[in-house]
C-alpha cells in the first residue's frame, strides 16, 4: 500500500509523475478546481470583508470523495499543483476539505516534470503560501464584484447575455481606440527620391536615397517639389562625400515567456494564444517519448521571466559546442532589463534537456505539438547562442546642395541566426544591398532618378501577437490571463477578426462607450495595470487582500447607482435583412452573429428558428466538378473552401483558389504564404510549380 499520496491537477501531469516514483507513492488528480464561487449569486458577503463563499463546483463531489478516500489510507498528502497563483489556490482548497493543517509543510511544486525535478521537490515539501492564494482571491472577488454587478445593467440598458469583465474591458477599449485612430486617421502624401548610381570600374550599379538639402533632413510634400528636386538633380554631378564601414552585431531574442511564446507562435504558427497555451501545457505535464516513457518536454509554460537555471545553460553551451563549434557559443547571453511588474517566480520556458531535439521526438508528438516544441527548442538554444556579425557601410553622395545615403552589408558571421530568427508583426523593410568598393571623392554615374509617392498609414489593427505584446507592456493581466481574456472577448462578440486581426463589434463600441462614460476606472489602462501591482504586492504580503478590494468597491458602488439611475434604453442596430428567402416559411433572411462569426437566419424567429451560413464565391470553379468553389467554415470558425455540390464532390482546400490555371500543368492554384511571400502554388503533386503572387487573396478578389 502507498505511504504518501500526491495531487495534481491533471490525469496527463499525474501519469507522468507516477513513472518517476515507486511504490510508495499514489498519484492522484484533482481535474482542475474542485471549490469556486456559486454561478447563480454573487457569492461574497460584502459586509462580512468580501468574505468568499464557496461550493463544490457541480460534478466534482465524487473526486472530492475519492480524494479524501485515498487520503485516509496514507502517511503523508503532498499537495502538487502548479506553481503559480491559481495552483496555490486549487492547493489551499484541498488542503481545507481534506483536513490538512496550515502548519504542515504538504506543498510542493515542479518547475518541470522530470525525474530530478520531481524527486527533489518531494523532499523539501513547504506551507501553503497564504499571500499567493489572497492574491488570487483578491483578482478572483474582484472580477466577481465587476462581472456580477454591471452585467446586469447591460442586460436591462442594452441586451441580455452581456457581461463586462474586469480585464477583458480594457482589452476591448485597446481595440475599440485603435479602431477610431483608423477612423480619424488623415492621410499626408510625401514622396521620396532614390538615384541608381553606377561604380565605373566595376561596372556595379546601387540605390541611394536622398535625405538632406543644404545641411537639414528634406521633407517632399507634392509632385511639383519632387519634380523641381529631380529636374535639379539631372545638371549635378553626384561625388562620395564620405565612406564608413564598421562592424555590426545581432544580438539573439531572449528564451519565451509566456507573452513571447504566444505572440512568436500566432506570428510563425498562425495558433491563436488559447491553443498555444492548450499545446504547451501538455508538453510541460508530459507526454509519452519513444524509448523514454512518460516525461515532461518543457518548463513550466505561465512565466514572464527570461531567468535560466545555470545547469540549463551549461548544458546548452555543451550542445552549441557539439553540434555547432566553440565559436558559436555566446559566453554572455543577453539579459532582460528588470521591469517592475516581473514576477521572476520561474524560469523561461525551456526544453527540460536541449538533446532531446525536436526530429528526435517527432515521431512521439503531434504535428502541433511538435511544431511548437520545435519553436520553444530553437528559441532557447538561439539565445544561448553567439550574436550574428555584419560588415556594413554606409556612404554619403553629394549632388549640388543635396546629400544621398547608401547603406550595406554582409553577413560575417551567422551566429545563432543558423537555427533562429524572430518572427515581426509588420512587414519589415527590405535587406540592405551590398555596395560596389567607394572612396571619397569619387565620382559616379547617375543612371537613374525616380521620385515616388506614397501617403501615411493609419496604425494597423492588432493581430492576436500584437494585442498580447501591448497587453503585457501596458501591465494589463499576467502571463496566465492573456488567453482568457482574448477567448472571452470574441466569444462574447465583442471584436471579431478581420483577416487575422482584431475588430470591434457595433457591440463591442456601445459596451466600451458605456463603460468609458459611468465606470471609467473600469476601464482606464493605467487603473487596471496599478490594480494589477496591488495584486502583486498581496503576493508579496506588503497588501491586505480585504483593504485593496475594499477601496476598489466604495467608489465602485457609487458608480453603479449613478448607472443604474442615468443610462437609458440604448438600441443596437436592427439585424440587416437580406433578399434570402427561408425555404421554410417564407420569411426574409438575417445577418446574426453568433460564435464563430456571421450567419443567416430568419426573420420570423423564434416561430421558425431556420439558421444557415453565409455562402461566399470565391469566383473560381471546382477543378473536379466544375461548381462553385465556396468560403466555407469549420464548427470552430476555421476557413476553409470547398465545392458547392458536396457532399457529392469532395473538393476541399484549406488555401484560397487563384483564379487562375497552373501555367504548366492546367490544375488548379491555390494562394500560400511562403517565407513572408506570396505565392500560387499548383495543387497538382507532380507539377508543384509556384510563383509570386501580386494579389493578397485568391479567386475573384485578386
Amino acid at each position: 500500500m502507498a505511504k504518501s499520496l500526491i495531487i495534481v491537477e491533471s490525469p496527463a501531469k499525474a501519469k507522468t509523475i507516477s513513472k518517476f516514483l515507486g511504490k510508495n507513492f499514489k498519484v492522484a488528480a484533482s481535474m482542475g478546481h474542485v471549490r469556486d464561487l456559486p454561478k447563480s449569486q454573487l457569492g461574497i458577503d460584502i459586509e462580512d470583508g468580501f468574505e468568499p463563499k464557496y461550493i463544490t463546483i457541480r460534478g466534482k463531489g465524487s473526486i472530492i470523495d475519492n480524494l479524501k478516500k485515498e487520503a485516509a489510507k496514507v502517511e503523508k498528502i503532498y499537495l502538487a499543483t502548479d506553481p503559480d497563483r491559481e495552483g496555490e489556490a486549487i492547493s489551499w482548497h484541498l488542503a481545507q476539505l481534506l483536513g490538512i493543517p496550515q502548519d504542515l509543510p504538504c506543498r510542493v511544486e515542479f518547475h518541470e516534470i522530470t525525474k530530478n525535478a520531481v524527486t527533489n521537490s518531494i523532499k523539501s515539501p513547504r506551507t501553503i503560501n497564504k499571500n499567493l492564494v489572497n492574491a488570487q482571491q483578491a483578482r478572483r472577488v474582484l472580477d466577481r464584484l465587476v462581472g456580477y454587478m454591471i452585467s446586469p445593467i447591460l442586460w436591462k440598458k442594452i441586451k441580455r447575455g452581456l457581461s463586462a469583465g474586469r480585464v477583458q474591458s480594457v482589452a476591448v477599449r485597446l481595440i475599440c481606440d485603435r479602431e477610431n485612430e483608423i477612423r480619424n486617421f488623415v492621410p499626408e502624401e510625401y514622396w521620396t527620391i532614390e538615384a541608381e548610381l553606377m561604380e565605373e570600374i566595376s561596372k556595379s550599379t546601387f540605390l541611394a536615397k536622398l535625405f538632406s538639402q543644404k545641411g537639414e533632413k528634406i521633407s517632399i510634400n507634392n509632385k511639383e517639389q519632387a519634380e523641381k528636386i529631380v529636374n535639379d538633380l539631372k545638371e549635378e554631378k553626384f561625388t562620395v562625400l564620405e565612406v564608413k564601414k564598421g562592424e555590426r552585431k545581432r544580438n539573439p531574442s531572449l528564451p519565451f515567456t509566456t507573452s513571447t511564446m504566444q505572440q512568436e507562435a500566432s506570428r510563425k504558427l498562425g495558433f491563436t494564444a488559447k491553443k498555444t497555451m492548450m499545446i504547451a501545457q501538455q508538453l510541460y505535464e508530459g507526454l509519452d517519448i519513444k524509448d523514454e516513457g512518460t516525461v515532461g518536454l518543457v518548463t513550466y509554460i505561465r512565466t514572464d521571466s527570461t531567468r535560466i537555471s545555470e545547469q540549463a545553460q551549461l548544458e546548452a553551451k555543451k550542445y552549441i559546442a557539439e553540434n555547432f563549434g566553440k565559436d558559436f557559443i555566446n559566453d554572455s547571453p543577453v539579459q532582460q532589463k528588470q521591469k517592475k511588474n516581473i514576477q521572476d517566480a520561474h524560469e523561461a520556458i525551456r526544453p527540460t534537456s536541449v538533446y532531446r531535439t525536436p526530429e528526435k521526438i517527432k515521431d512521439s508528438l503531434s504535428e502541433d505539438q511538435f511544431k511548437l516544441y520545435k519553436l520553444i527548442w530553437e528559441r532557447f538554444i538561439a539565445s544561448q547562442m553567439a550574436p550574428a556579425i555584419y560588415d556594413y557601410v554606409s556612404v554619403d553622395i553629394k549632388a549640388g546642395e543635396y546629400i544621398f545615403k547608401a547603406t550595406g552589408s554582409h553577413m560575417k558571421f551567422k551566429g545563432f541566426m543558423v537555427v533562429y530568427i524572430e518572427g515581426a508583426d509588420e512587414e519589415q523593410e527590405k535587406e540592405e544591398m551590398m555596395l560596389p568598393d567607394l572612396n571619397e571623392g569619387q565620382e559616379l554615374a547617375l543612371k537613374d532618378l525616380k521620385a515616388e509617392q506614397h501617403f501615411t498609414q493609419p496604425p494597423p489593427r492588432f493581430t492576436e501577437a500584437m494585442l498580447v505584446k501591448t497587453l503585457e507592456e501596458k501591465g494589463i493581466g499576467r502571463p496566465s490571463t492573456y488567453a482568457p481574456i482574448i477567448d472571452t472577448i470574441t466569444k462574447r462578440g465583442y471584436v471579431e477578426k478581420e483577416k487575422g486581426r482584431f475588430k470591434p463589434t457595433e457591440l463591442g463600441e456601445i459596451v466600451t462607450e458605456l463603460l468609458k462614460e459611468y465606470f471609467s476606472d473600469i476601464v482606464d489602462i493605467g487603473f487596471t495595470a496599478e490594480m494589477e501591482e496591488q495584486l502583486d504586492k498581496i503576493e508579496t504580503g506588503d497588501e491586505d487582500w480585504r483593504k485593496i478590494v475594499e477601496s476598489f468597491y466604495k467608489p465602485f458602488e457609487k458608480k453603479l447607482r449613478i448607472a443604474e439611475k442615468e443610462i437609458g434604453k440604448i438600441v443596437l442596430k436592427e439585424d440587416e435583412e437580406t433578399e434570402e428567402i427561408c425555404e421554410y416559411c417564407g420569411r426574409k433572411m438575417v445577418i446574426k452573429r453568433g460564435k464563430y462569426g456571421k450567419f443567416l437566419a430568419c426573420s420570423g424567429f423564434p416561430e421558425c428558428k431556420n439558421t444557415k451560413p453565409i455562402v461566399e464565391d470565391t469566383g473560381v470553379n471546382c477543378p473536379l466538378c466544375g461548381g462553385k468553389i465556396l468560403v466555407r467554415k469549420t464548427k470552430k470558425g476555421k476557413k476553409f473552401y470547398g465545392c458547392e455540390n458536396y457532399p457529392e464532390c469532395n473538393f476541399v482546400s484549406w488555401y484560397p483558389p487563384v483564379g487562375t490555371p497552373c501555367p504548366k500543368c492546367g490544375n488548379l492554384m491555390v494562394l500560400k504564404s511562403i517565407k513572408g511571400h506570396n505565392k500560387a502554388v499548383c495543387t497538382n503533386k507532380e507539377c508543384n510549380h509556384e510563383e509570386i503572387f501580386p494579389g493578397k487573396e485568391g479567386g475573384k478578389n485578386v
